[in-house]
């Protein structure tokens, strides 16, 4: 019986042992079998991954930045180059006493001890083979020097880059604008930013051509292999992917006739617009005051920068393109066209002038109160700017017809150019003031609009434009760009006005007497060369309604006004008036009248084209 007992027992243990030993047998299967289900993973699957991951840690890339491209005047003068940017740097392996070495070098350039503990610090932080800025934009006279002694600095090492410098900076500014650090508000402008842009101090484009033809003229950088050890220390270059230089632009601009308009325009809150009659070419866009680009180049100073916000002048607005004002005067042309292509006057028709002209109980004044200007007929109306006249043919035209003849001329129009912040203007019209303050439009909102006040604006850029197209009978587009590269960007085959001839030869015609005829508005500021004789309209844009209280008992001239309480005088002429060639347009914000101040800026602005183009002749 106890044996039996026992042979069971043996029975029974070895049935546990052998399931333990299948068991365990399995598990080694599993363990076993997927360890090479992992091993082949590795090998054949993931092989291509890890065998990235580790050529990425043994491979860094560099960018390099590419060579900005250069700006220049139409006769090829730099305007916005690439100079040296000469910068020390000091890589704390190479010397045994980092700090004696900044101490001799603080005998050779301005370091004081501050920024010598700030450079030791940063030493610290990095590792030793990794360079450190010590000081960058030096001058060659610094730089030269700390050449000369390199022996006596141990550890310290001279380094030159490329940065931006302005020529004739003042005149250019508001055109060619400026470039500055890449900033964390201008990577958020680009839903896939360049990599090159996240490089320290990178410079982008920050206002005008720099910022609207930035990616022209960034070109594309170069990629840098470098093989490197565990430590991250530089071992060879493996590779080097080519990028490109940024295009060489070519603007329409005469940097002689940019230089003089500055120079012309200086002391005075103005603009000018100076551009070829029969192609749109812009020779010369000026706006003061202004400022100095290549101070923003590098991070302007909290100073120059509260000087150049609270100045009353505005001298970071680009007035030629953004400054919006009353056309005044100017406008008469359009209201002149609108009437006559309509058929609701004659050129010959006749209007009265007694100096005023009543609306039911309202009265509104002409410039030339006493007397007026008696019987005038259309030309006569354009050169004496008779305001009485045009009250009478725009009640006649209605503001929807004269709108149509202004937009026509260019006016209310956003042109295409590579500048920032280009104003649209404004041509009113019933919808328009309906929307904007919910009233219906009135006769006078018209007579207003007539003579260019009211609710009308243009900028001196538009102005221009309306000039160019009433000389060339043509549908004129300003353009700035002259060649990207050598490849030309100007374009030619501009349509004809929807007007015909004869009404455009009338309003020539007056353009005409006004600048040459003793009664003329303009008539002090004619050209004298029968060669250059000139056409032209004076404008005198009100900034405030005069009251009733002010007439009855004298009304203050500009002079005795505040300064933001004077009128803005306007000019815009074409020339030479039988075979036009160049037009123009001036705005001296609160400087008067027309006649007296913007027209004499005109002519000479005039003069100095003609006398510019014999001289690139000759």
């Amino acid at each position: 019986m106890k044996n039996l007992f026992i042979t069971k027992k043996i029975e029974i243990s070895r049935k546990t042992v052998s399931r333990r030993m299948l068991l365990l047998g399995l598990g080694k299967m599993v363990l076993i079998g997927t360890l090479a289900w992992r091993m082949r993973k590795l090998q054949i699957e993931d092989s291509e991954k890890y065998r990235l991951q580790a050529e990425e840690n043994r491979i860094n890339m560099r960018l390099i930045p590419p060579e900005r491209g250069l700006i220049l005047d139409r006769q090829g003068h730099e305007l916005a180059v690439n100079v040296g940017n000469y910068k020390l740097v000091i890589t704390s392996e190479k010397t045994r006493n980092p700090r004696q070495s900044l101490i001799k070098l603080s005998q050779l350039i301005e370091l004081d001890e501050d920024k010598i503990n700030k450079i030791l610090l940063d030493i610290r932080k990095r590792s030793p083979f990794v360079p450190v800025t010590i000081s960058e934009h030096l001058s060659w006279e610094s730089f030269s020097k700390v050449l000369l002694n390199l022996p006596a600095l141990p550890g310290i090492s001279p380094e030159m880059g490329l940065t931006r410098l302005y020529k004739k900076p003042t005149s250019i500014a508001h055109v060619v604008g400026y470039v500055g650090p890449v900033s964390k508000k201008d990577l958020e402008k680009f839903e896939n930013p360049d990599p090159v842009l996240q490089i320290p101090k990178f410079q982008i484009g920050k206002t005008g051509v720099e910022r609207e033809l930035e990616e022209t003229l960034r070109g594309k950088a170069s990629l840098s292999k470098l093989e490197v050890n565990a430590a991250g220390r530089i071992i060879r270059e493996t590779e080097r992917i080519p990028g490109f230089s940024g295009a060489d632009l070519m603007l329409t601009l005469d940097n002689n006739l940019q230089e003089y308009a500055y120079q012309r325009l200086y002391g005075l809150s103005a603009s000018s617009v100076l551009m070829e009659v029969n192609t749109g070419q812009i020779i010369s866009l000026s706006s003061v005051p202004t400022f100095d680009p290549n101070k923003f180049v590098f991070g302007i100073s909290q100073d120059d920068w509260d000087a150049l916000l609270n100045n009353e002048l505005r001298p970071l607005s680009n007035k030629a393109i953004s400054g919006a004002y009353p056309p005044a005067s100017t406008l008469k042309m359009a209201v002149a066209i609108s009437a006559i292509e309509n058929g609701l006057i004659s050129k010959n028709e006749i209007f009265e002038c007694p100096g005023h002209f009543d609306l039911g109980d309202q009265r509104f004044h002409c410039w030339k109160k006493k007397g007026g200007h008696g019987k005038v007929r259309l030309k006569e109306a354009i050169s004496q700017s008779c305001d009485v006249y045009f009250w009478e043919v725009a009640r006649k035209v209605g503001i929807e017809k004269i709108g149509e003849v202004a937009r026509e001329f260019g006016l209310g129009t956003k042109f295409d150019l590579p500048l920032s912040s280009i104003t649209k203007g404004l041509i009113p019209t019933k919808a328009w003031k309906k929307k904007k303050f919910d009233q219906n439009w009135r006769i006078g909102d018209t007579l207003n609009a007539a003579v260019g006040q009211g609710f009308t604006l243009a900028s001196p850029l538009q102005l221009a434009v309306m000039t160019s197209r009433i000389a060339s009978g043509k549908k004129i587009e300003p353009q700035l760009i002259k060649s990207v590269n050598g490849n030309s960007e100007i374009k030619g085959n501009f349509s004809n006005l929807n007007f015909s001839p004869e009404s455009l030869d009338i309003i020539r015609q007056g353009m005409f007497l006004s600048v040459n005829n003793r009664k003329g508005t303009a008539y002090k500021a004619r050209i004298l060369s029968s060669e250059q004789i000139m056409a032209g309209k004076t404008g005198t844009s009100q900034v405030r309604r005069i009251s009733l209280a002010e007439r009855e008992t004298g009304v203050l001239t500009n002079e005795q006004l505040p300064w933001k309480q004077r009128d803005h005088a306007i000019f815009v002429a074409y020339a030479p008036f039988e075979n036009p060639q160049y037009a123009v347009s001036v705005i001296v914000e609160h400087g008067g009248s027309g006649a007296q101040i913007a027209a004499p800026i005109g002519r000479d602005l005039l003069l100095n084209a003609f006398l510019n183009e014999k001289n690139s002749i000759s």
